[in-house]
């Protein structure tokens, strides 16, 4: 992984010591660490503490609050605290790809009218907001004072082409990939300063360093079983 942060780093190899840990300590029979499985939701619970603590704005705590309540749902179901079979449940997911399905055309129109008003009007303190749940999203930013905004792929994919875009000294863009990646296209006058945090996967600048660094991307968030790339 190319500049990866001290945080990463540090974060990678605690992960690998638990793991080692908990292997050891089930391979000498003192704590039968696969009891510990039926947690796995927890997981969940995790992720969305961590969306909600770097979240900016409204959809960033949003999801974050799904998370965690999905969580909380499967673990109390898994320790039968609560009944909840989610074969009972599926039809949800159809009616809510319906809905998408129906009014997409209408939100698409809506969001390009809205960002276009944005970008026009806001100048100076133009920010971003992308989300990608389970699909892709793919955008242009031209604004000629970019400050950054925040970036959500969960099982998607978000690709951002910023190459016509501008910052005056430093914007940061907050990113959170789990299960998706993130794909950032910057001009070549930009210099990137990656402080995000990679978990079982990668945040990859292959930019090319830029002679003046006055104007300065930083990169912040997490990357988890994902991976987000940065190119000029």
């Amino acid at each position: 992984m190319k500049n990866a942060s001290p945080q990463q780093r540090i974060l990678l190899g605690a992960f690998i010591l638990i793991i080692g840990v908990l292997s050891l300590v089930d391979n000498l029979n003192i704590f039968n660490t696969r009891s510990l499985l039926q947690f796995w939701p927890t997981v969940f619970i995790v992720l969305g503490a961590l969306k909600i603590v770097q979240a900016k704005n409204n959809s960033g705590y949003l999801i974050g609050g799904t998370l965690i309540t999905a969580g909380i749902v499967m673990t109390l179901n898994r320790l039968g605290f609560i009944s909840f079979n989610m074969r009972d449940f599926w039809p949800v997911f159809l009616i809510i790809g319906g809905l998408l399905i129906i009014f997409k055309d209408r939100i698409k129109n809506t969001r390009e009218m809205t960002d276009s008003n944005v970008l026009s009007s806001l100048g100076s303190d133009s920010k971003i907001d992308v989300v990608a749940v389970m699909s892709g999203n793919q955008g242009k930013i031209s604004s000629p004072d970019f400050r950054g905004g925040e970036i959500t792929a969960i099982m998607g994919g978000v690709e951002l082409d910023l190459r016509a875009a501008s910052i005056e000294t430093e914007a940061v863009l907050n990113v959170f990939a789990v299960w998706g990646g993130i794909v950032l296209k910057v001009p070549n006058d930009w210099t990137i300063i990656n402080n995000g945090i990679a978990i079982m996967g990668g945040i990859d600048d292959k930019s090319v360093p830029a002679m003046n660094s006055g104007k300065r991307l930083i990169i912040t968030g997490y990357a988890i079983m994902g991976g987000v790339e940065i190119k000029n």
